[in-house]
């Protein structure tokens, strides 16, 4: 879509007509309980009639965020979820859109369309207005502009004056109810066989892992906060990456929601922005210089042998692209723009939001997402046709394997290549496919089709997003597991990559013994903790998980003196068996021992070699004082 310039001071604001109830919807998501426009008159309310897989509906999700955090008080934003996919329809597939997007607004399950039908949506996204008397001034479909929304509602909100209605709705963020987990929605995965190292792209956390194969994170690129800045590791900020090409010791990123190329070296271990303004670009980009031209939501990069060129999935604009780092340009690659499944030329096909690339050394093979489609570009074409595989409309997708012609896929986001095989990240289906080129038929590889994690004789995915190939191993990024799967190609077994991020990772800060966001506080009243004295920690698990065989805990101690000195051990890995956790305290150089504080970080998986891991911080306080002797204290993992 194009962006409209035009200024709206004469904007018509008189509601037209009473604005139909939220009703029919199938659960509500972020709220206590559901929300009624009668329950909520003297608010101006913004409905976003939206589904998650649809890359116009994430562009509005950072102008209605800014709309909520200007108007506060009198401005609420409700998402109507009504799906396009099947796999869409279901409340916690949404719940996992709300958690990898970052909502915090109430969003109802409109899975049957009665809320869409009631107000006349047909098009995703569209968003209407509401008055504070409950009747809809006007619908805006396509990406909404800020400065219509802001002058609408800052309008409304100066018409109703004092019947402005500012009291909180009560909300219940799904995100206060989520574990913390090693890895958040990562997207893409990449292997490099000549350092053996993975790198993932660890979306929700908004940073690069990089680690060996066997699992232990060597490093970490960005420091976990959404923004946009360049520098060391520690301090780089991307937002949501996903796809990566590795050339040489530079490791190019697709910060996606920044609309920009990113470069790491991994020598200096610095981020640099190589490619994007930051600014969204819309319909008829052109190309140019790499960092005076606007990018849209690059979602996966490619590069072809040692060639110079980073083939890059411009999902925002239904294109791919390319970037020259030799000369630092950027320019359209394949596709016209236009959203559709059409063949022809490259220049002048039609693509529809593709999300993932793989290449044979000569073509390109790319997920189409919205049109559920395998296609590739044919390189070695007089005119590099565009050629489709699997697919054949926008609406057209479902699950059966057999011959190109009649296979469907659904929403596929990852392509890997091999011997032949392309294989595919069939996403909403919850399954790895392989492609068979020559034979042209494709068969499921893994999964049930159903989201899950599994077993070992019968693994499950929850809508995988990233696949790459080294050896007779398939990676897998799988995305709403938040895990890195991997899958012999020659066994077809399917195991779960256990990351090691201890010396990564930072348990507290020890000059103010400050703790993570969304850590626990336990009490162990009555336990006395002299110098000299042994603690044995017991972690209670619920049923199915364990402590992390890979990751030891981490433990930082604080003990504070009658006389208001502390001292602060360095963190430190202590000793465990089983699920016991046992240390010593020295506090000796404290006079007159007053309270020790234990700050704890474990890490704990699912039973089994299919499950995902997490990620836990607790605080331990107990006064100390009294004889040298044993102390037991409990924390308990999700009870």
């Amino acid at each position: 879509m194009s962006k409209s310039d035009s200024h709206r001071d004469n904007l018509d604001l008189s509601g037209k007509l009473p604005a139909p109830e939220l009703t029919g919807g199938h659960g509500w998501l972020n709220v206590a309980k559901p929300l009624t426009l009668k329950e909520l008159r003297g608010k101006v309310v913004i409905l976003d009639f939206w589904t998650f897989c649809c890359i116009n509906c994430m562009h509005g999700l950072p102008t209605l965020h800014k709309l909520e955090k200007k108007y506060p008080d009198a401005l609420v934003v409700i998402g109507v979820h009504s799906a396009k996919f099947t796999n869409e329809r279901v409340t916690d597939n949404i719940r996992d859109a709300i958690l990898s997007y970052g909502i915090e607004h109430p969003v109802v399950n409109d899975s049957d369309f009665a809320i869409w039908n009631s107000y006349g949506v047909n098009t995703w996204p569209t968003v209407a207005l509401i008055d504070p008397e409950g009747k809809v001034v006007f619908a805006a479909s396509g990406e909404p502009e800020f400065d219509l929304f802001d002058t609408a509602v800052a309008g409304l909100i100066k018409k109703f004056n004092g019947d402005i209605n500012k009291a909180p709705i009560p909300l219940a963020l799904e995100k206060d109810k989520a574990p913390v987990t090693l890895l958040s929605f990562p997207g893409k995965v990449l292997a490099d066989e000549k350092s053996r190292r993975l790198f993932i792209a660890d979306t929700g956390h908004n940073r690069i892992v990089i680690a060996n194969l066997d699992g232990k994170v060597q490093a970490i690129a960005g420091s976990g906060e959404q923004g946009r800045s360049d520098g060391a590791f520690a301090d780089a900020k991307f937002d949501s990456p996903q796809g990566m090409a590795l050339v040489g010791d530079i490791l190019y990123i697709a910060d996606t929601n920044n609309h920009a190329l990113r470069a790491i070296d991994l020598k200096k271990q610095t981020v640099t922005t190589v490619a994007g303004t930051g600014e969204q670009a819309f319909f008829g980009a052109s190309s140019g210089p790499a960092l005076k031209t606007a990018l849209s939501s690059p979602w996966d990069l490619l590069r072809i042998d040692d060639k110079p060129d980073i083939y890059i999935a411009m999902a925002g604009l239904h294109q791919i692209w390319v970037y020259n780092p030799d000369n630092a340009t950027v320019a359209p690659f394949a596709g016209n723009g236009s959203e559709n499944i059409v063949d022809g030329p490259r220049l002048r096909s039609s693509l529809a939001q593709t999300s993932g690339l793989t290449t044979d050394g000569t073509n390109i093979y790319f997920a189409d997402s919205e049109v559920s489609a395998l296609r590739m570009v044919d390189m070695a074409s007089p005119r590099q046709e565009v050629r489709t595989l699997i697919g054949t409309g926008l609406f057209d997708f479902g699950d059966k394997d057999g011959d190109f012609a009649g296979a469907l896929l659904q929403h596929p986001l990852g392509v890997a290549y091999k011997d032949g095989i392309v294989y595919v990240a069939d996403t909403y289906n919850h399954k790895i496919k392989a492609a068979d080129l020559m034979a042209k038929t494709i068969s499921t590889l893994a999964g049930t089709g159903k989201p899950g994690v599994g077993t070992a004789d019968a693994p499950q995915f929850n809508s995988p997003g990233g696949l790459c190939v080294l050896g007779d191993k398939l990676y897998v990024a799988d995305t709403n597991n938040h895990a890195i799967r991997v899958i012999d190609l020659k066994t077809k077994a399917v195991s779960t990559l256990q990351l090691d991020m201890s010396s990564t990772e930072t348990a507290t800060t020890v000059e103010q013994f400050d703790l993570p966001p969304g850590a626990k506080v336990v009490d162990s009243a009555g336990a006395n903790l002299p110098a000299g004295s042994v603690v044995e920690l017991t972690v209670a698990f619920k049923p199915g998980y364990h402590l992390n065989d890979s990751a030891k805990p981490i433990v930082q101690l604080r003990v504070t003196g009658e006389d208001g000195e502390t001292w602060v051990s360095r963190k430190f890995t202590p000793e465990t068996s089983g699920d016991t956790v046992t240390f010593t305290i020295d506090a000796g150089t404290v006079k007159k021992p007053k309270q020790i504080d234990v700050a704890l970080t474990i890490y704990y998986c699912a039973t089994g070699d299919q499950g995902a891991c997490f990620i836990e911080f607790a605080h331990l306080s107990a006064p100390a004082g009294g004889e040298a002797g044993q102390v037991k204290l409990t924390h308990r993992i999700g009870q």
